[in-house]
């Protein structure tokens, strides 16, 4: 169960919001391993890793537009209505971000301006197992779509039958992916990092996995390929007040308690008369859970945090900066103007952060592990780059030429202010 701590000092803040261990590195000569042979062999390497992880042997790699037809069969009249409204609403917001260019003289004379292009190849990492992100293929592949990325290409392990789940492929036919192969694990990266026979390659590489997944992420990414962020295990913070619903409150540590056992729930507050309620309505309700195990796993090394007011409480999750924080307070409009850093907040007592994981319609790939201090959760700009432009005209020239010779011979680059010069 959580653990309880009581008006702690600020200098002790930086040992309470430590997360679970989450270094990698010791996978990654094993993992470096994996890539260099899926580098050199191509699709006969990933072959070999599917037999050997994932006890599958794989025919073709690319799922074929007959198994794209039985997944619209199979998958659920009802779970399609939800999937269709959540698609609509991320689609909706993910547009709302698109830049608008406009030009900007600078000085008369001298005109700037920039102008979205989007990243034309990326890679889309979905987890299977006994939780296949579905949800996630909406989250990336739909501001892919938006953003103009002409080729989206999706990595998935396949299940023993070596079949891929499908709602991951009704939601990839849905979102506007362009191939889909059954692969997983470190080889899925390597396969998209570097191309193979069967599998493009890719500039940029998004999505969650396993810590095989995250640790060839992190190896691709230091020379060969872009990827969306430093991942870790999920969390979430919940600010509650004497106005909150501990049953509400339960719900939302819980939910994302059931995530994995590595993943962490805290709760803050500076009314600590509802510590008691909440942490009995987490026994009723824990109880239910098919991934009871793991959320009581998750909840060992989760804490309540009790300060003395609402000051102390957003100077700590500021300190904290966590992936999910949800407010239930009444005053939770004036904290969230306070907020500095977290991934995406919900606001309010009937905003779970259910809502944002399915169908808000705003992101859920989001910085974990204390990163939103720096790294935005995906959204459109994650799959374009933005080039600038310039255009000088002689009179322009004048004025600024005189400047531009000058720091350029202080810094002794002398061709630099020779190709001003000449022009003047």
């Amino acid at each position: 169960m959580l653990k309880i701590i009581k008006y702690p000092l600020r200098k002790d803040w930086d040992e309470i919001i430590t997360r679970p261990e989450m270094d990698h590195s010791y996978l990654f000569d094993d993992v470096k391993k994996i890539l260099d042979d899926v580098r050199l062999n191509g699709d006969r390497a990933v072959r070999a890793c599917c037999e050997k992880f994932d006890r599958v042997v794989l025919n073709q790699f690319e799922v074929s537009q007959d198994e794209m037809n039985e997944a619209q069969r199979l998958v659920p009249k009802e779970l399609k209505a939800a999937i269709r409204l959540a698609a609509t609403n991320i689609e909706t917001f993910h547009r709302s971000q698109i830049m608008v260019s406009q030009k900007i003289e600078t000085t008369q004379g001298v005109t700037c301006w920039q102008r979205a292009v989007a990243i034309k190849k990326v890679g889309l990492y979905i987890p299977g197992g006994t939780a296949p992100l579905f949800s996630t293929v909406l989250m990336l592949a739909i501001p892919a779509h938006i953003a103009g990325c002409s080729e989206i290409i999706l990595c998935s392990p396949p299940a023993k039958d070596g079949t891929i789940h499908p709602a991951i492929l009704y939601s990839a036919g849905l979102a506007g992916v362009s191939r889909i192969f059954k692969i997983g694990g470190a080889q899925a990266i390597a396969a998209m990092a570097y191309g193979t026979e069967t599998v493009p390659r890719v500039y940029k590489i998004f999505g969650p996995g396993n810590q095989y997944v995250t640790a060839a992420k992190q190896l691709a990414a230091l020379r060969d390929v872009a990827i969306d962020m430093p991942a870790g295990p999920s969390e979430v913070e919940v600010i509650a007040d004497e106005t909150a619903n501990p049953a509400f409150v339960a719900a939302d540590l819980l939910s994302q308690a059931e995530h994995g056992a590595d993943s962490q729930v805290i709760l803050v507050t500076a009314y600590e008369a509802i510590i008691d309620p909440v942490i009995a309505e987490i026994k009723r309700q824990s109880v239910e859970l098919p991934r009871k195990e793991l959320a009581a796993r998750a909840l060992e090394h989760s804490r309540i945090i009790v300060l003395k007011n609402h000051h102390e409480v957003m100077d700590f999750t500021n300190a904290y900066a966590p992936e999910h924080l949800i407010i239930q307070t009444k005053d939770y409009a004036a904290l969230a103007e306070q907020v500095i850093h977290a991934g995406s907040v919900f606001l309010g007592h009937f905003t779970p952060e259910s809502a944002g994981d399915y169908a808000s319609g705003t992101n859920h790939t989001l910085p974990t592990n204390g990163y939103a201090r720096m790294y935005s959760g995906v959204n459109l700009d994650s799959f374009v780059k933005k080039i600038t432009f310039q255009e000088i005209t002689s009179s322009g020239l004048h004025s600024i030429g005189p400047a531009i010779e000058t720091m350029a011979q202080a810094e002794s680059l002398h061709a630099h202010s020779n190709a001003v010069h000449l022009r003047m």
